[in-house]
C-alpha cells in the first residue's frame, strides 16, 4: 500500500513525478486501511537531508504490506546546519516530542557525518541516546542503518567501531547466514548491498554482545543482524537505500575535494560497481583534472549522465524485500495488544513466530 502525504514535505511530490504512489491525506481518510506510522530520524548533513527522505520513503511506500504508511521525520537540534537546513527543518519536520506525544509503530534512524573517530563526542551523541532509550521502550521495532549502529553498538552493548585504516567502498556480495529469520523471508540467499565507510563492527563483536547476524560479506563484514530478542533493533551496516547513482555522486564529490585540495589523492574507484569501459572513460577524465588542477584551469565538467547510463542496481529489490519483511513483521505485532510488554507478546524461544 502506498506513501500518504501527510505534510507538504516536498519529497512526497518527488516521489511522485518519479512514479511512485502517494495519496493525499484525504483520500488516505476515505479507505477503511489499517495505517502505520513510522519515525525517519534523519541524521544526515544538509546536502544529503532529502535524498535521505526520499531513499527511506521510497522503500517504505515499495513494502507490500496492507496498510497506508504515515512518514514523520524530524532530526536532532544539536546536528549543525546552514540557514537553508533549518529552514527545511522547521518547515516541514517534526520535533522529537511531538513523536513522543503521538507515538511511532516503528523507527529508523540514519548515518551521520562525523568530526572525529570518537562518537561520544559528537554533537549527536546524548540525543540519540535519549532517542533510542525511549524507542526500545515505546516503538516495536527501530531500524539503525550505517553510523547509527556503530553509535547503538557502543552506547548499549559497549562495543566500539574499529578503523579500516582505509574506506570500505563500493558495492558487495553478501550472503544469509540465517535463513529461518523472518527477515530474509523470500531473500535471495547471495545478494548485493553498497557500503561507504572507514569503520566497522566485526563478525565477533556482534557476536560478542549477543546479537544475531543474518547476513554478511567476507569482505566487507556483517550488514544485517538483530538484537537479542531478534526483532526490537535491526542493525543495517551497509546501504541498501542508496539510489544506482548514489555512489556515482559521492565519488564525484571526492573529485572535487582533490581538485580543491581537501585530499592529498586522487580517489579511487568504489570496488565493484563501474564497468570496465566506465572505468577507462573516468581514466582519461581523471588526467583531464590534473592538468587543470596543476595549470589552476576550472575542473572539466564531470562526466556523470554518460557514466550513469552504464550503472546497474543489483541491491534495491533485495532491499525492498528485507524492509517488506521488516514492515510486515511491526504491522503483525502491533496488531497484538499494546498494552503487553514487547516480550510478552511473542514466544521468548522464537519471538518472532507470530
Amino acid at each position: 500500500m502506498p506513501l500518504v502525504a501527510n505534510s507538504p514535505l516536498p519529497t512526497f511530490k518527488r516521489l511522485q513525478q518519479e512514479g511512485e504512489t502517494v495519496l493525499n491525506r484525504d483520500n488516505a481518510v476515505k479507505q477503511d486501511i489499517r495505517e502505520l506510522h513510522i519515525g525517519l530520524l534523519n541524521m544526515m548533513p544538509d546536502a544529503a537531508l532529502s535524498a535521505t527522505e526520499r531513499q527511506f520513503f521510497r522503500l517504505v511506500g515499495e513494502s507490500n504490506s496492507i496498510a497506508q504508511f504515515y512518514m514523520h521525520p524530524f532530526t536532532l537540534s544539536e546536528l549543525p546546519r546552514s540557514e537553508e537546513g533549518r529552514a527545511h527543518v522547521e518547515k516541514y519536520y517534526e520535533s522529537f516530542e511531538d513523536i513522543k506525544q503521538q507515538g511511532l509503530d516503528a523507527l529508523i534512524i540514519t548515518g551521520a557525518n562525523v568530526t572525529g573517530p570518537e562518537l561520544s563526542e559528537e554533537p549527536f551523541w546524548e540525543p540519540l541516546i535519549e532517542v533510542i532509550d525511549w524507542a526500545y521502550e515505546n516503538v516495536t521495532s527501530t531500524l539503525c542503518s550505517c553510523l547509527a549502529t556503530h553509535a547503538v553498538l557502543q552506547f548499549r552493548y559497549q562495543q566500539k567501531r574499529k578503523p579500516l585504516g582505509f574506506k570500505r567502498w563500493g558495492v558487495y556480495s553478501h550472503h544469509v547466514t540465517n535463513r529461518q529469520h523472518p527477515l530474509v523471508n523470500g531473500v535471495n540467499t547471495r545478494f548485493d548491498v553498497p557500503h561507504s565507510r572507514y569503520n566497522q563492527i566485526d563478525h565477533s563483536q556482534f557476536e560478542e554482545a549477543g546479537l544475531h547476524i543474518l547476513a554478511e560479506s567476507t569482505e566487507a563484514g556483517v550488514h544485517l543482524a538483530v538484537s537479542e530478542d531478534q526483532f526490537r533493533i535491526v542493525f543495517f551496516q551497509g546501504h541498501p537505500e542508496y539510489d544506482i547513482i548514489s555512489l556515482l555522486k559521492e565519488y564525484k564529490r571526492e573529485v572535487k575535494r582533490f581538485y580543491n585540495n581537501h585530499r592529498s589523492d586522487y580517489p579511487p574507484f568504489p570496488e565493484n560497481y563501474f564497468t570496465l569501459q566506465s572505468q577507462a572513460s573516468l581514466n582519461e577524465y581523471k588526467n583531464q583534472v590534473i592538468q587543470a588542477k596543476n595549470n589552476k584551469q576550472v575542473i572539466p565538467d564531470f562526466p556523470e549522465i554518460l557514466i550513469s547510463k552504464k550503472l546497474d542496481n543489483t541491491w534495491h529489490d533485495t532491499a525492498e524485500a528485507i524492509l517488506n519483511n521488516w514492515i510486515g513483521q511491526v504491522y503483525q505485532i502491533t496488531n497484538m495488544d499494546r498494552k503487553k510488554p514487547f516480550q510478552e507478546n511473542v514466544d521468548p524461544k522464537n519471538p518472532l513466530s507470530l
